[in-house]
């Protein structure tokens, strides 16, 4: 017991000091445990060692690891066919003119949509609607970033499938031969302590918060870059009907107009009430940023520049690339028309738009001539991109490449995600299956390339859990956990199960902010279910505790995977963490103290 006990701590100051790759640490654990027991072997009563390298490595086949890598799946699924993006442009929409709504409706969204779906892909995708907000309502990203991590923490406390930790917690108790979780077993007290920690996340948190903008924003907002584009409007346009005053559409706010070229007619600035019509050419100006945004709405809005024949489709529908290149000095290029080029031909590629620096451009796409410098956005399949490197004429920028969604698999995307979770909420189906199937259907379907759904499992999940199960196996079986409840209970000796609920609830929110939700969900839940049996009370009250203090690893970055997302965007440092997440977690520690012994009649 005491070799586990200093194995698990040694782990543990590996995990925090972070001078080792966490899977290092996981599968040295892992190593260093049934290399031990081999030595010192535990015999249950048939002579079988109980801890032997079978029992041991279980955790790489646990159905809530594998649950937890399944939904990460079907989260990028979901964020790669442009779903949550679209999603979290209504949300802007609907806030109109009100900041302090639209961040309240993106907050609550986020925890809606978390309470269904893995945190992580959630925060991916809601983190540039932040951004938005903070361009739109002139605040700083800082003030609202981390309240975007802890809203969808506090989201995935809900249900069964909303956090990685809950599965775990429940995985847990089936190790000890208790039942597990149902999908709504906890949904209640999680919809309390979600309403107390979003009134804080809006009313208290940014006053908290500092303001911090990175030096690349402030150069960005003096000068940032645009690209001159086209649009084509053809039979069914959202734009047909569209009108132009003071060179904004109506329907393309971002997007600035040069031109609108009508048959043989050019209509220049200024505008007032201009209707478009089909078959107009408009020429405009637009950031990256917001010609991203109209390919995900409308795949074919931009007009191919160079005007040669062909491959339209590609320009639609399968994988879809943007980067940028630049026209390379001496290139064969530079003086001659886009569409004297055969640019297009030659790479497979669509120019979408021109960017040169210090001058207004006013001509349509393929007429400009280019110079040495002119910077192209460019669109096409992701090996033809990678092609442009060996292309003399051009020069890719690094960092450029972006993925565009595969919007015309949107709607299948969006069913199989329904499917997965009725399934799972409805009992019919095991909830690791129904993950399962999803991310099957996922790559199935064409949402997602085997390659990119390889890509959204997490290498640090799938080492660090069955670390953390084989040390709470090893704790479990030596008696481990039975001493530290007894320690604890003796801690709180002469107290009633509500007081004692509160303490587990305490001391594993501290422990979870050292080590990480998933890590505590599985060491604490066998201490938490000795601490019920000491004081006669229900293991799962008390696993219930453990789910929700696992969720409140909120006081520094490490607690809690999306807490990493946001600091590098929000700009923040470690201590901003616990400035603003120490209180939150007392404030949950209080209200679940309150709530918990009354709602279960403790």
């Amino acid at each position: 017991m005491w070799a586990t006990f200093v194995l698990i701590a040694g782990a543990l100051a590996f995990y925090v000091w972070e001078k080792l790759a966490i899977e290092i640490t996981s599968i040295a654990v892992i190593c260093v445990l049934i290399a031990f027991f081999l030595a010192f072997p535990l015999p249950a009563p048939d002579g079988r060692n109980q801890l032997d390298a079978e029992r041991l490595l279980r955790g790489f086949a646990n159905p809530a690891l594998i649950t937890v890598l399944a939904l990460l799946v079907v989260g990028q699924g979901m964020v790669r066919t442009g779903v949550l993006d679209r999603v979290a442009r209504v949300i802007i929409r609907l806030g109109g003119a009100h900041g302090w709504l639209t961040i309240a409706i993106v907050m609550a969204a986020a925890m809606a949509v978390s309470a269904v779906l893995n945190n992580v892909p959630v925060v991916v995708i809601f983190i540039p609607v932040i951004q938005v907000l903070s361009e739109k309502l002139n605040r700083p990203a800082s003030k609202m970033m981390m309240g975007l991590s802890f809203a969808a923490v506090l989201g995935g406390s809900v249900t069964l499938i909303g956090s990685g930790s809950n599965l775990l917690v429940s995985s847990a108790l089936l190790e000890m031969g208790e039942q597990g979780f149902g999908f709504f077993d906890f949904t209640v007290p999680g919809l309390v302590l979600a309403g107390a920690g979003l009134l804080y996340v809006l009313l208290v948190m940014p006053r908290l918060l500092p303001e911090k903008t990175s030096l690349a924003q402030r150069i960005m907002a003096r000068s940032p870059r645009n690209f001159l584009t086209q649009i084509s409007v053809g039979e069914g346009s959202r734009l047909v009907g569209a009108t132009v005053v003071g060179g904004v559409i109506n329907k393309l706010p971002d997007v600035r107009v040069r031109m609108i070229v009508r048959g043989e007619r050019v209509v220049t600035p200024p505008y007032h009430d201009f209707t478009i019509e089909m078959g107009d050419l408009v020429v405009a100006v637009a950031s990256r940023k917001a010609l991203s945004d109209i390919l995900a709405d409308d795949p074919g809005i931009l007009h191919a520049a160079a005007g040669e024949p062909g491959g339209e489709d590609a320009h639609q529908r399968g994988e879809r690339v943007i980067a940028e290149v630049m026209v390379a000095p001496a290139s064969s290029m530079a003086g001659l028309r886009l569409r004297q080029t055969g640019f297009q031909l030659r790479t497979r590629c669509f120019v979408l738009g021109v960017q040169r620096r210090a001058h207004m451009i006013r001509s349509r796409l393929s007429d400009i001539v280019l110079e040495s410098g002119d910077v192209l956005l460019v669109q096409g399949k992701a090996a033809d991109i990678e092609a442009l490197r060996a292309d003399r004429n051009v020069v890719p920028l690094e960092w450029s490449t972006e993925e565009l969604p595969v919007v015309h698999h949107a709607k299948l995307a969006a069913a199989i995600f329904l499917g997965v979770v009725v399934l799972a909420a409805s009992g019919l189906f095991p909830v690791v299956g129904a993950a399962l199937l999803g991310a099957v259907a996922m790559t199935v379907s064409g949402a997602l390339s085997l390659q990119q759904a390889s890509r959204a499992l997490d290498s640090k999940i799938y080492t660090m859990i069955p670390a953390a199960l084989a040390m709470g196996a090893a704790m479990q079986e030596t008696g481990g956990a039975q001493f530290l409840a007894q320690t604890m209970t003796m801690a709180t000796v002469g107290a009633g199960p509500a007081v004692v609920l509160s303490f587990t609830f305490l001391i594993a929110a501290i422990l979870a902010n050292v080590i990480g939700s998933n890590a505590c969900a599985v060491l604490f839940t066998p201490i938490a279910a000795g601490l019920a049996a000491e004081v006669g009370a229900d293991p799962h009250i008390f696993a219930i505790a453990v789910v929700f203090a696992a969720n409140a690893g909120l006081a520094t970055p490490i607690g809690y995977q999306t807490n990493v997302l946001v600091m590098g965007p929000g700009h923040y440092r470690f201590a901003d963490y616990f400035r603003a997440g120490a209180p939150l977690v007392v404030l949950l520690w209080i209200v679940f103290s309150l709530f918990a012994p009354w709602y279960y009649g403790l």
